[in-house]
């Protein structure tokens, strides 16, 4: 046999080395520094501050330059920082009596269905009722201290995360529950082990909701609450009164950085706690 007889199948198979392709140099990057990720919000947030400064110069009694916002900040930073703090504590007192309060009566609901039919219309209703209003009363009934403003909060968390966790508990597959029914499992046992995992996803949707408007409840709740003296809603309402704008939006600027952190917190939380659910199961 002559070498242009062999067979050829060999040398037209590549080496392995040849076939093993250098990855790309982007995808030895992390996900969070890819310029897919980061790029676009950067260029949204620059073509935000260019039009922002644009309609400064328009309309300087609408809204202040950005540097003028900055240098408020800059210049007395405690001043935010301390009334950031007193907005921040009750925002999440507020929300942790919410939270326990509504979590409490949304397995009592799941379970009674007596309750359910009686409690949830009114939950309903109470959800998308401007429950800030009632703050000058609560002022009355206890005073100048912090009770007003964490009532407020709270009421306004509250009915979000009931509705949700309550839809959660009720959202076991039917063939799950006869599941659990033939092995004889008691309530409790299917409480712990199949309806609280079930209604997980609903309680973090609900807290990505009530995380950001918990501030947004104890931030109303000091501008309506008479004698208020701390917190950035008050800080608001005292430069409005004095037509000080950069003071409003540098107070402003403080309550969106809270909301973001609020918000990127529970969605670290969510993603660790969720990674067995579906939703989270390629790692989004």
């Amino acid at each position: 046999m002559t070498a242009l007889d062999a067979p050829t199948g060999l040398a037209e198979t590549p080496a392995p080395a040849a076939r093993i392709a250098a990855p790309p140099a982007a995808r030895t990057l992390p996900a969070s520094l890819r310029p897919s990720r980061w790029l676009p919000i950067v260029l949204m947030i620059l073509a935000l501050a260019a039009l922002w400064q644009i309609t400064a110069q328009g309309m300087p009694y609408l809204l202040p330059p950005l540097q003028a916002i900055a240098e408020t900040l800059i210049g007395n930073p405690a001043y935010y920082l301390e009334n950031a703090w007193i907005t921040l504590q009750e925002a999440l007192i507020g929300l942790a009596i919410a939270f326990v309060g509504s979590s409490i009566l949304a397995v009592a609901i799941s379970e009674v269905a007596v309750l359910r039919r009686a409690i949830m219309p009114i939950a309903v209703v109470l959800n998308v009722t401007p429950l800030v209003a009632i703050a000058p009363a609560l002022v009355v009934a206890f005073g100048f201290g912090p009770e007003p403003k964490l009532i407020v909060t709270a009421i306004i968390c509250f009915f979000p995360i009931l509705i949700n966790v309550s839809v959660g508990l009720r959202s076991v597959p039917t063939a799950v529950l006869q599941f659990y029914k033939t092995i004889h499992a008691s309530r409790a046992e299917m409480l712990w082990h199949v309806r609280v995992p079930s209604a997980l996803p609903y309680l973090f949707a609900a807290l990505k909701i009530v995380f950001p408007l918990s501030i947004v409840g104890a931030v109303v709740a000091e501008m309506f609450a008479p004698g208020a003296s701390e917190g950035l809603g008050t800080a608001i309402g005292l430069a409005s009164s004095n037509n000080k704008l950069p003071v409003i939006y540098a107070s402003i600027f403080m309550l969106a950085l809270m909301g973001a952190a609020l918000l990127g917190l529970i969605t670290a939380v969510e993603r660790r706690a969720l990674r067995w659910h579906e939703t989270h199961a390629d790692g989004a």
